[in-house]
């Protein structure tokens, strides 16, 4: 365990103390980057709670078990997205987590967004043997179907992109119905181009909006202030022109990438991914089985 790492999650580790008891309550967000985007807004000032920052579950080892202990027995309040049973072998799953807390602690469940209106094309593809690609970490249906043997694929029918919206919001309310978390799909509709940077990094109207709804669930009515920075900034996908209007939006297209404040072309990033396909064809059938359904309305 790194010095700089334990000294950015401070409270977690026990070297800070934790936020003065001053009758608000203590808050704990579990989850992946968005739970840590909701509890900087969570946690602005003038919050009816208190916040402390802890690493996310996927970064979570054994070694961090106790400190999580400590810090949930302490809580009032858990804010998870739903994580299964014995997560990475670990006992991190919400109900494991809940299991843990003092009587009396309430649970919100918030959803794990994921949006592929404005990225019709961007899906994530999980796997354990080969990693991630470089650069981002996002798969393009028609670079895989280009590593398949695919020819050139034309730009996208507008009622395929309205349909491969639909099949997004229709996952997020099964996810949402399935593990009762607040309803988040109207925040990401009324976002427009705002609503995400890649699929599963919303934008801070959404996250602004899921916050709200968060304190609502605690029975706080509570605006939300900007943070005053780009939340979840670390990628941006470019949108198509073909996109926006499919979707009828305003606003103009993006043609690159910006990755870590860098920008990066598409092509780039396209070139990069065919070569570590070369090296990894099972993901490329493993990503088009997976996605199929928005692979034919997309590709044909």
């Amino acid at each position: 365990m790194s010095e700089a790492r334990m000294r950015h999650y401070g409270v977690f580790y026990g070297l800070d103390p934790l936020p003065d008891n001053d009758g608000r309550p203590l808050v704990l967000l579990h989850g992946n980057c968005q739970a840590e985007s909701l509890r900087v807004l969570l946690g602005a000032p003038d919050s009816p709670v208190r916040t402390v920052r802890i690493p996310p579950a996927h970064e979570l080892v054994h070694s961090d078990l106790p400190h999580l202990h400590r810090l949930i027995g302490s809580s009032d309040i858990i804010v998870s997205q739903p994580i299964r049973p014995a997560y990475r072998g670990l006992p991190l799953g919400t109900a494991e987590v809940i299991a843990m807390a003092r009587p009396g602690c309430r649970l919100v469940m918030v959803p794990v967004i994921r949006y592929a209106a404005l990225h019709p094309y961007q899906v994530i593809i999980r796997s354990a043997e080969a990693g991630e690609p470089p650069i981002v970490p996002y798969h393009d249906l028609r670079t895989l179907a280009e590593a398949d043997g695919a020819g050139a694929v034309p730009p996208p029918p507008a009622a395929a992109v309205r349909a491969v919206r639909d099949i997004s919001i229709r996952e997020l309310r099964q996810r949402q119905q399935r593990h009762a978390t607040i309803d988040v799909v109207d925040l990401l509709q009324e976002a427009g181009l705002d609503a995400c940077h890649v699929i599963n990094h919303p934008g801070n109207p959404v996250l602004r909006g899921v916050a709200r709804k968060i304190f609502k669930k605690m029975n706080f009515h509570q605006a939300v202030p900007d943070p005053g920075r780009i939340l979840l900034d670390s990628v941006h996908a470019p949108v198509a022109r073909e996109v926006i209007t499919a979707l009828g939006l305003e606003g103009e297209e993006t043609t690159g990438w910006r990755v870590h404040g860098q920008s990066v072309s598409d092509e780039t990033i396209r070139t990069a991914h065919l070569d570590w396909y070369r090296r990894h064809p099972q993901v490329v059938r493993q990503g088009l089985q997976r996605h199929a359904e928005t692979a034919r309305l997309l590709l044909g």
